[in-house]
């Protein structure tokens, strides 16, 4: 039995925030009391000390991209759920946009197993929605599920054919998976690299309109309230696509979100190398670590972002972990790939949030860790008694630095290299297995 001891336990699933003890027996949680460990207990059982620390669930991220297969040199299940659990991560969906595609079972088996060998995180793998993610045939939905893909997505490319969403939807409806997507109308966003708006002109790059995502955001509430399908929408970015999916949740449409810490944290002027509020010294303009798809908005989209996460009209925080080696990041701004790695900065970036004023602390957990669960029906995200005992301990004062050469991650495509956060992941159990300590 391992005993977390009078830590400040945050379960946003459970309704507690106070000091309790969490008893850890084997792979479950015992029990979570507010009685603290006895002296009796301390002969017999490992009791942590959890004084002055936060107590959280594990935190679910339900859009990661491991790379493996194919692109091991950006990143491996191994190396990318190691970054997981020093994050507090402690179940991953992995994204199937690998080499190959995971759109067959053998793959989807290949990342579970994989995840398993690590043993640091739960690695839960997505299947695609089409044949090698190419927009045109369905993948064979039933066959992902059987191997334990957890929903369907094409991410990185939207699935332009209004005719294939359709079916796709219907498909996975009967199949209760949800369907994650890519929001993007390719047809306006191309050849953009960046937000379409003041600072764009300004720095001479082609833009992308808010109004490329916000299009598809409505296109698939339509298409997910004709089918009764479970829509979920990827890295939300635009306040037209949050008001999209407040109206579409007034209207019982099934429909979840998420949004990342860049997304709420960065606006556009970061790519001018302008720091934002929680944020370094001033950067350096051009910089392709603010480079990613969908772009970072405006400061008014900011905002909706954060507000939605408020009120609950986006459910989750995932961090669209995506590693990239210096080769495709140390290029012209307009040839540069798209994304940043998130799994080591997440949840202090998120707690600089709460330290703002812009979001309440019990709510920014539960985005973190019940919310993600409850969007894809996962058994994760809480404390109960019987639950996996998937926990971190937190110092939620504990300054550090980024430092990207210190990640665990493979890659190192930050763009919040230097700047100074609080919060730090002390230790991490992965089914009551110590898989991170500080």
């Amino acid at each position: 039995m391992i005993i977390l001891d009078s830590g400040r336990v945050i379960d946003p699933a459970q309704k507690i925030d106070g000091t309790r003890t969490v008893l850890i027996d084997g792979e479950r949680i015992a029990a979570v009391r507010e009685q603290a460990a006895t002296p009796a207990e301390k002969l017999v059982h490992q009791v942590i000390d959890c004084r002055g620390k936060w107590i959280l669930p594990g935190l679910v991220d339900l859009h990661v991209h491991l790379r493996e297969p194919g692109e091991e040199g950006k990143e491996t299940i191994a190396t990318g759920s190691r970054a997981a659990a020093a994050g507090g991560v402690t179940t991953i969906v992995a994204m199937p946009n690998t080499k190959p595609v995971c759109d067959s079972a053998a793959v989807a088996r290949f990342v579970a197993a994989r995840g398993r060998e690590a043993g640091f995180a739960h690695v839960l793998p997505a299947g695609a929605i089409t044949r090698g993610s190419l927009g045109e045939q369905l993948a064979d939905m039933a066959e992902l599920k059987d191997a334990g893909c957890v929903c369907v997505t094409d991410d990185g490319r939207p699935v332009m054919s209004a005719g294939v969403m359709r079916r796709a939807l219907e498909y996975a409806r009967d199949l209760d998976l949800p369907v994650m997507v890519h929001a993007e109308d390719l047809s306006l966003a191309a050849g953009g690299c960046m937000n379409e708006g003041p600072v764009a002109t300004r720095l001479g790059l082609p833009g992308a309109p808010a109004a490329a995502e916000v299009a598809m955001v409505q296109r698939d509430i339509l298409l997910a309230e004709l089918t009764g399908a479970r829509l979920h929408v990827a890295h939300v970015s635009a306040a037209g696509s949050v008001r999209a999916i407040r109206e579409a949740k007034g209207r019982g449409v099934r429909v979840t979100a998420e949004a990342t810490p860049h997304h709420f944290t960065l606006t556009d002027e970061a790519v001018a190398g302008a720091p934002a509020s929680v944020g370094p010294e001033k950067g350096e303009p051009y910089d392709t670590h603010a480079k990613m798809n969908p772009p970072l908005r405006a400061e008014s989209d900011r905002q909706a972002i954060v507000g939605a996460l408020n009120d609950g009209i986006i459910d989750a925080i995932a961090t669209d972990h995506a590693p990239h080696g210096p080769l495709e990041k140390n290029v012209e701004f307009v040839h540069a790939a798209n994304g940043v790695t998130g799994l080591e900065t997440s949840l202090a970036l998120t707690l600089a949030l709460v330290r703002n004023g812009e979001l309440p602390l019990n709510r920014a957990v539960e985005r973190l860790t019940a919310g993600p669960a409850r969007a894809f029906g996962l058994n994760a995200g809480t404390l109960a008694p019987g639950a996996t005992a998937d926990v971190i301990v937190l110092d939620a004062e504990r300054e550090w630095k980024v430092d990207p050469q210190r990640f665990h991650s493979r890659s190192r495509n930050s763009p919040f290299a230097r700047w100074t956060l609080r919060g730090k992941v002390l230790r991490t159990f992965m089914a009551g297995k110590l898989v991170h300590q500080e």
